[in-house]
Order: structure tokens, then sequence, then C-alpha cells
């Protein structure tokens, strides 16, 4: 028996051998027919016969210029974070593996049409055939990468939907029955509207307001930095898309092709809901009452391995399912399942089928394929139109509830009742004004006179909120008109911020009402009242206002039911002047502290700087940094510039906001500028690296190499994937 096992070990081994060697052999022959040229700036622009080619290219690409970004993003998505960050990162795999384990994710696979399928297969040779070409290159975890793994990446940016499920929620279910406690969402909530804001910018302008009489598309993402590359991918199948990739996707998520655009932003639609469920037990069994009938609970385990130390331990979950979804949190004593858009076959199909769109006719009916659940869209063509997508993936529910507050799920009319059609949903064509802006904002202003109107349409699909970037969008759009590409790099980049209009002279007026203990106060209150609130490297105007916006953000008292704009509007107009008063003291006193002086340039304080290419960027004050005259999205910039974390500096570094920006324009051939925040690659040795740092800081954009003649013009590298170079 001992010489069976050791036989069939051995012809195990010589199949898998033979097997290894045949795959490579294919991924030797499939980089034969695709061809990268990297342009001067590093763009890579991926040439293929098929399409299948192009994305093996694209993603062999992806990972020459950022490994260890494609890598994590994967190991995020599939739920094995745990695995290099320790027990903290639990409940994110857990929540990964609620709405998807990898089984299902491989039958998605399995299910999927042959043409999607091979793209699939693509992905996973393509990276696979880079780790084999570059030996050097150490992963973290992931030393083989499958081609069911996109089902988990499947509807735009990485994070998406599952990212509003709370994973504080779930451990607080987990670890002790009850939901997370009041005072702690009340906390989170409150730090959560202090962040810099995510969300993006999208502008289309119409022909008749440009003065090529071409139609002009801004591009303007608000992620964090180096969080996509830029990319061109053209095949011989019709695939010819330019944009901006998300590290691991085979698609460009926001871009244009020669004849449509399309920019996403993130939606106040409701796609999500949670549903209360009344859970019994009958025959050992978990049962839920659905109408007048019991259903059973669906149950299963799920295992997560973390690591501690230097061991790989594995904990044990008990998983529950209602068809609603899977059970995430507790509400009101009750279980809470969490329903969502899911069905990754589909969203994928229409995430790559939206880059080869060749019209409007196209493009609308790709929208009816209604997976497309956590973005708007901005839309722009050759053809002269231009057009507007609030949401996409919007399910019908019953307006007698409140779905901004879990339903019961016992109730039937509580159920989704299919979806909207997109003729249904909130969207825009054409409108007279001659331009569409969308900067996460009400749609409701999104065409002035000519946007939709708030009561045609159910109170679920957008919430009516303005923000101070849709205010200065409309600001800057409104009655103008010469429009060229330079003219809107401008207007993307005003310095004018709508949120210290009333914050700044509501603090002011305080400072003129007080007659006791503010003589101190009294320089750097001149300094505000003469300051044009325009933000510059130059302005400490700009520096005051930030800190104390910040700062009323954080300590001011606010009414809880006020969004972030309504708030500070509220403390510029209605909160004790002693208060204004106070917290700008503080300001003063923190600012004299660290820099040992109130009157510091804001370029001085805001601050550029990559030091490594590390995903949690390291920052260091006694090191270089490049100054950066653009401000917080929260004061109404368009070119967003803010931090989510500081790594203990005085200075403020950069960490989110404008990443990759383009503005293009369609005519007879596109023709398009761009830049990246940083540069194309994660590796501080390339010169790619931040070669684009200070023409982002000075707003210097890139031309674009679209065509082929000028591609080779501007290229730096020709090489087919696997060759040394």
């Amino acid at each position: 028996m001992r010489f069976l096992w050791l036989f069939l070990l051995i012809g195990l081994c010589s199949f898998t051998t033979e097997d290894q060697l045949t795959e490579i052999e294919g991924w030797k022959a499939q980089a034969k027919d695709v061809t990268i040229i990297r342009d001067d700036y590093g763009v890579p622009h991926i040439y293929g016969k098929t399409d299948a080619d192009t994305v093996f290219g694209l993603l062999y690409a992806q990972c020459e210029d950022d490994f260890n970004r494609v890598e994590q993003n994967y190991i995020w998505a599939i739920g094995r974070l745990a695995e290099i960050e320790g027990e903290a990162a639990i409940y994110s795999d857990l929540r990964a593996k609620l709405f998807m384990t990898q089984k299902q994710a491989m039958e998605n696979y399995e299910n999927s049409p042959a043409w999607l399928k091979s793209l699939c297969d693509a992905f996973a040779d393509g990276i696979n055939y880079y780790l084999y070409t570059h030996p050097e290159v150490k992963p973290k975890l992931l030393t083989r990468f499958e081609p069911w793994m996109p089902m988990y990446f499947s509807e735009g940016s990485i994070g998406g939907d599952i990212e509003r499920v709370s994973t504080k929620k779930i451990r607080a279910f987990y670890e002790s029955n009850q939901a997370i406690p009041a005072a702690e969402a009340y906390e989170l909530n409150k730090e959560k509207a202090q962040e810099e804001p995510q969300g993006s910018n999208g502008i289309a302008i119409a022909g008749h307001l440009t003065r090529s009489g071409n139609p002009l598309l801004l591009i303007n993402p608000h992620t964090s930095f180096f969080f996509r590359g830029e990319v061109h991918a053209v095949s011989e199948e019709g695939l010819n898309a330019y944009g901006a990739v998300t590290w691991g996707q085979f698609f460009i998520y926001q871009g244009f092709n020669e004849k449509t655009g399309w920019m996403h932003t993130s939606t106040y639609t409701d796609v999500m809901d949670e549903f209360m469920e009344t859970v019994i037990e009958k025959e050992g069994r978990p049962m839920y009452v659905y109408g007048e009938e019991l259903r059973a609970v669906k149950t299963s385990e799920i295992r997560v391995n973390y690591k501690e130390g230097d061991q790989l331990k594995t904990r044990v979950f008990p998983a529950y399912h209602t068809h609603h979804g899977p059970i995430t949190h507790m509400a009101n004593n009750k279980l809470v399942a969490t329903a969502m858009m899911w069905d990754p076959i589909k969203a994928l199909q229409q995430s790559y089928i939206r880059t080869k769109q060749t019209g409007y006719k196209g493009f609308r009916e790709m929208m009816d394929m209604r997976t497309n659940s956590s973005n708007n869209t901005v839309y722009a063509d050759a053809e002269g139109n231009i057009a507007y997508f609030h949401g996409n993936f919007i399910p019908k529910r019953d307006v007698q509830f409140n779905y901004a507050l879990p339903v019961d799920g016992s109730n039937p009319k509580t159920d989704w009742q299919g979806l909207h059609t997109v003729a249904e949903n909130i969207g825009l064509l054409n409108p007279k004004n001659g331009w569409i802006q969308n900067c996460n904002s009400t749609p409701f202003t999104a065409a002035l006179e000519f946007s939709p109107k708030k009561e045609d349409y159910p109170y679920y699909m957008s919430k009516d909120q303005e923000n101070f970037r849709g205010i200065h969008a409309i600001s800057l759009l409104t009655d103008k008109k010469g429009f060229t590409i330079d003219r809107l790099i401008t207007l993307a980049h005003d310095p004018y911020l709508p949120a210290f209009e009333k914050l700044i002279s509501g603090l002011v007026q305080a400072f003129d009402a007080s007659d006791k203990n503010t003589a101190h106060l009294g320089e750097p209150i001149r300094m505000l009242r003469n300051w044009n609130l325009r933000t510059s490297k130059t302005s400490v105007g700009m520096t005051l206002a930030h800190y104390y916006g910040t700062l009323v953000g954080k300590k001011g008292v606010i009414p809880d039911t006020m969004s972030d704009m309504e708030g500070m509007n509220y403390f510029g107009t209605s909160s004790p002047y002693e208060e204004r008063l106070q917290l700008f003291s503080e300001v003063i006193s923190q600012l004299e502290e660290d820099f040992g002086t109130w009157r510091i340039p804001w370029g001085d304080v805001n601050r550029y700087q990559r030091l490594d290419g590390a995903i949690r960027q390291a920052f260091d004050d006694d090191k270089p940094s490049i100054a950066i005259g653009f401000a917080s999205g929260r004061w109404g910039a368009l070119a967003a510039y803010g931090a989510r974390y500081h790594n203990n500096t005085k200075k403020l570094y950069g960490t989110r906001g404008n990443s990759f920006v383009a503005v293009v324009e369609f005519g007879k051939k596109v023709k398009a500028k761009s830049i990246l925040a940083g540069g194309q690659s994660g590796h501080p040795s390339s010169k790619h690296f931040d070669d684009q740092a200070q023409a982002y800081a000075d707003m210097e954009f890139k031309e674009v190499a679209f065509y082929k003649k000028d591609v080779l013009k501007r290229a730096d590298k020709i090489y087919h994937p696997g060759e040394k170079l």
C-alpha cells in the first residue's frame, strides 16, 4: 500500500508538471498576439488580436505597474484579508463570504457565456504569466489567480455596495447577539460626516456651447490616490477604450472610446435595503415568518482564516440567509437581512459591454441590463448627445414603507417588486440648457430648469440633497459658452469655495459683535474679512478657513438632521457667537503650536508627498513634498484634495480627491487631455512613479495619445508580455 501511494503521488506530480508546461506554453503563445506600447508617461497602450488577448495584456501591464494593488484588491474582495492583516480584518472577510462564497463564485464563472469566460480566463492568465516571468515578485498571499475571481469585482469600483454593509454591525451581532450601541453608531456617523468626501464630478457640455461645436465630457473621479491606473485597451474585435481602470479589473471603469464617453459618480439612489426577520425555532430548525407561512432559514458555515503571529488560525461562523439576503446584524431585537444587487455574471457583462458602445442607442440598450448599482452616469458622444442616468439598478418598492430604515421582512408587501426600467429612472437626454453636471449632488439641479422634477419619481430614487460642489458647478456653467478642453480644465479647478460664504461671514459677524477677550483674534479676523474665498498656495485665509471649518465639523453643535452643507451654513448663521469665537480661538492656538504662527500660507500646510509604493502612504514632515493649492471637496472645491489620515504629521498630506482626471472632446476624431495624481507606476524606482506630480499641482494636463500613429510617435517601449526590457 505504501508503494501504491508513492506511485500515485509520482503520477500526480508528473501530471501536474505536464499540465503546468502546457499552461506556460499557452501563455507564451498568447503573449505573441499582444503588443504593449508604453508612451512617454508610462501609460500602457495594449493591442491584441482578440478581446481576450487584450485583457491578457491589460492585466499583465497592470501587474507591471502595481502588482501590490492588484493583489490587495482581490485579497480584500474574495475575503482573505485577515490572512495577512490578522484578526482585525475577520469581519471584512466574513462580510465578503456572506454575500458570495468561493464555491458560488466558481459556479458563476462556469455559468457565464463563453465570451465572458474567455475574458475571465485571460484575466487570470495575464496575472499568472506576469508572476511566472517575474519570480522576484513575492505575493503577500495570492500566488495564483483564478478566473472566478472577477465575479467578486463585477460592478465597477472596488468596494461598491458591499462596503456600505457595516463590519462593526456584523461584529456586534456575531460577538454579542446585539445591535451596535446607539452611542457608538452616533459617533461613527459623526466621524463619517467629517471625513474628506468620497464621490466624483461629471460634466457634459453640448456642442452648441463649445467653440468647436463638439460635445465635451469631464471625467473627474474622487478616489484615494493611486487607486486607478491610466490605460488604453485595443483589439481587432472592436475594443478601443481609454481611461481609468481599478487595479485588477479587466474593463475600463471611467473613460471613453472614439465615439462615446462615460463618467460614474456615486449615487444617492437607494439600492440596498434591510429587512427585519421574525425568526422562530421549529423542530430544532430556525424558521422565519413570511406572510402566512413559515420559511426555513438557510444555514451554512463560513470558515475565515486569520493570521496570529506566525500562525494561521481559523474561525468558523454560522451563516444565515433568507430570500432577502444574508443576516448581517440586529435591529430592534430582530435579525436583519441585507438586500443588494448581486448578479455578478450580468454585472460583469454590462461593465465590459459599456466600453464598446459606439453611440447613444447602443449605450442606452446596455443600460437596460440594469446592474450598475452604485453609480450615476454622465455621458457624451460623437453624435452630439449628452445624457445623465441617475442610478441603473433600482428596485421597485411600496412607497407606504420607509426604506431608509429596516422594514418588516415578514410582510410580503415590503419585498422588492422587480426593477424599475431605465425609462422609469431619473434621467436626462440633451437638455436645452446644453449642459449636465453631477457632483454627487441632487439630480434635480443637474440641468437647471430642465432638470428632472422630484415630484415625478418615488421618494427612494434620490435624496434631494445638494452639496457645495454641485452649487459651485452650476454657478460656473450657467449662461456660459465657448468651452474648449482647456477651458473645461480651468473650470474643473476653479478656486472659489462656496462653503465659506456663510461660515466665514458668520465668524466675522460674531467678532464684530463681541466686546471682550477677543483682541487676540483681531488680526486673523482681519485676514478673513479681506479673503476672497478662493484657495491658492499663497493664501493664509485658506489655511484659517480650512482649520476653522474642520473644527466646526468636529466640535460645533449642529442639529443631527442636517447634511454637512446645511450644518456649515447653520453654523455661519444660527450658532451662538461665543461658540464660533471659541472654536476660532482654538484654531489660532493649534496653528501657533504646530507651526509657530497662524500666518502660514496654504501651500506650506497642504502638501503632496509620495515616499513609497505602500497602499497606505507614509508621510514625513522632514522629507520633500510639493505645495498644493487645491482644497477639500467638503468646501465645494471641484478639484477635490483632502486627507483621510495624517500619520501623526503636522502638515496635511493629500490621500484622496482628484486622482485620474480627463477632459474629452468628441468630433470626427476624439481628443483628450488627462492627468494622474503622481504617476502611472507604483514603484519608487520608476521614472513614472511621480513624473506627473508637479504637473498635477500646476494643472498642466498631458495630451492623450489615442490613435496608434500618435501612440507610436510617443512610444518609449514596445514589447510583448514576458519580454525582458
